[in-house]
């Protein structure tokens, strides 16, 4: 089987499975990092901070902004759950909150959940292009805004957001910004002492690290509260409790450290893939692009086929390993909900499909991806 599903997760890196297996087993740093009265229980803390120190040196931050979490969905929650809490624990009760209607589930449940304790919410739509804009953000500003939170790039269709713009436009109003950096760290540059994020999320399991651990960057400036939202024992500062999982931690780090270190040629290898994956079908009249292509990152396409469906086509193409949106919402027969934000209409989301690429897919294997989905696609559309 061909796997070109990469936006959903990569394979760990056998270079970080073998740095994951020293932290396992008792031949190995296993013990608890927070076991301080002895020696195996500051190797292991010892090991988590050199880990968290490659994450804050990827990301241009410092080691005490870095607080481990379970993935990027915990990192989201925690941002902004954490800082509605933190308002209501300051006194104020009820503000605005601006986000996208694109972005990630984690993101917009949460944002439902805390309009359903009295926050409103004001939910963007970009156009065609898929870009939020700084400008879209600016004209949903009101008097009690205290919270922007926009992805960095999305998950469907690898378009890359305003968010240098919009979060200078953050900082100039005095108000928190949050990025859901899921798919973009180790991936694109991110410098976070030119990039004014206060809130960053981010997970090991897109970037060739194993499921199950992420991180939540988060700046340290006065005003800016998180209340944890996992209690007990008081870890990561009061913000995450729970025991630190040393091999997940230190292998989230050799994954971000090996990323940072191979981005540039991996950018390089994928604008490759996506640019003959194009021409390879590029005689197919019922092919539509979703989203910008100049915008976007390039190991992501996102494609719709006029006349075809897309769960049939996904069906008749059994070697591909792609899929029809996010995985998280893969189960569902609805039209995906970003591009009905991007006012594609039900009949094109519904026969499209997103494929990505990553660091074992091989040339041939885009040729041969491409090949069958036009093979299959010319078929179903002339038959």
């Amino acid at each position: 089987m061909i796997y070109l599903d990469y936006a959903a997760t990569t394979p760990v890196d056998e270079r970080v499975v073998a740095k994951m297996q020293q932290h396992l087993s008792l031949d190995g740093v296993f013990a608890n990092p927070a076991s301080r009265s002895h020696m195996m229980g500051w190797q292991a803390e010892a090991a988590v901070e050199q880990s968290r120190k490659q994450v804050a040196t990827l990301i241009g931050a410092d080691t005490r902004e870095i607080v481990w979490t379970s993935g990027a969905t915990e990192a989201n929650n925690l941002a902004i759950k954490g800082v509605c809490e933190a308002r209501r624990v300051n006194g104020i009760s009820g503000g605005h909150i601006v986000t996208s209607a694109t972005e990630h589930k984690a993101v917009l449940d949460c944002a439902a959940y805390v309009e359903g304790l009295g926050y409103r919410v004001s939910y963007l739509k970009p156009g065609p292009s898929g870009v939020i804009s700084a400008e879209q953000v600016e004209r949903e500003l009101c008097e009690d805004t205290f919270l922007v939170s926009v992805m960095h790039v999305n998950n469907e269709t690898g378009v890359i957001n305003e968010i240098e713009e919009i979060a200078q436009l953050c900082r100039s109003r005095d108000l928190i910004f949050h990025m859901d950096a899921a798919q973009s760290v180790g991936k694109l540059a991110i410098n976070l002492n030119e990039l004014p994020a206060d809130l960053v999320s981010m997970c090991a399991h897109k970037i060739y690290g194993p499921k199950g651990i992420g991180a939540l960057f988060v700046r340290r400036k006065e005003g800016l509260d998180v209340v944890c939202q996992i209690h007990g024992g008081g870890h990561e500062r009061g913000m995450r409790s729970g025991t630190l999982p040393t091999h997940q931690i230190v292998a989230m780090g050799e994954a971000l450290e090996i990323a940072g270190a191979e981005m540039g040629s991996d950018a390089e290898k994928y604008h490759s893939y996506k640019k003959l994956f194009l021409e390879c079908l590029s005689g197919l009249d019922c092919l539509s692009v979703n989203g910008s292509v100049a915008r976007s990152v390039p190991n992501i396409l996102n494609l719709s086929f006029a006349g075809a469906d897309g769960q049939l086509l996904l069906s008749a193409l059994p070697g591909l390993a792609i899929s029809s949106g996010s995985a998280c919402t893969s189960a569902t027969m609805a039209p995906s909900h970003v591009l009905k934000a991007m006012s594609v209409d039900d009949v094109s989301a519904l026969s499209s499909l997103r494929i990505s690429f990553g660091r074992y897919t091989s040339m041939g294997e885009v040729e041969q991806a491409a090949e069958q989905i036009k093979n299959v696609v010319e078929k179903m559309v002339l038959a």
